[in-house]
């Protein structure tokens, strides 16, 4: 009798947890707090799994994916990932996206991967945006002496 019971509880618990992780990563705002220890592991398991496309700076610009022929964002341009949520980044590197394979639970916790969001939108920092037009100089004016 008690069986059924703890098989019941279990898999209750299990679709708990399961909802909790789906509604983790469906949340807009990263809810990772970077700590130097977190940064660290990011650090290490962009690494292992993302530098060898993305390049050890972000810049994309590695021979596998020229070999590939990858156009990949450029994550030192402060623009590149301007317009994307941390949400779409968690979904894109969970699932995949065209010639990148899913980052699966079982290589990174979800808490991993959000700190690995920090970590990849760091490389811009410092960079500088791109400098605003010059103004127009200002027109000479002929009456006045001097010019």
């Amino acid at each position: 009798m008690l069986k059924p019971i703890f098989l019941l509880s279990a898999a209750v618990l299990f679709a708990a947890s399961a909802a909790s992780t789906i509604a983790l990563a469906q949340d807009a705002t990263n809810p990772a707090k970077p700590t130097a220890a977190s940064q660290t592991q990011a650090k290490n398991l962009y690494a292992r799994d993302c530098a060898l496309c993305h390049g050890d700076n972000g810049d994309g610009k590695t021979d596998l994916a020229k070999d590939m022929k990858l156009t990949l964002l450029d994550w030192t341009d402060p623009k590149s990932l301007g317009n994307r949520s941390d949400k779409e980044l968690f979904h894109a590197i969970r699932t995949g996206k065209d010639s990148m394979p899913p980052e699966e639970e079982g290589r990174a916790k979800d808490s991993e991967v959000w700190n690995l969001i920090i970590y990849i939108r760091g490389f811009s920092k410092g960079q500088p945006a791109a400098a605003p037009a010059p103004a127009p100089a200002p027109a000479a004016d002929a009456t006045k002496p001097g010019n």
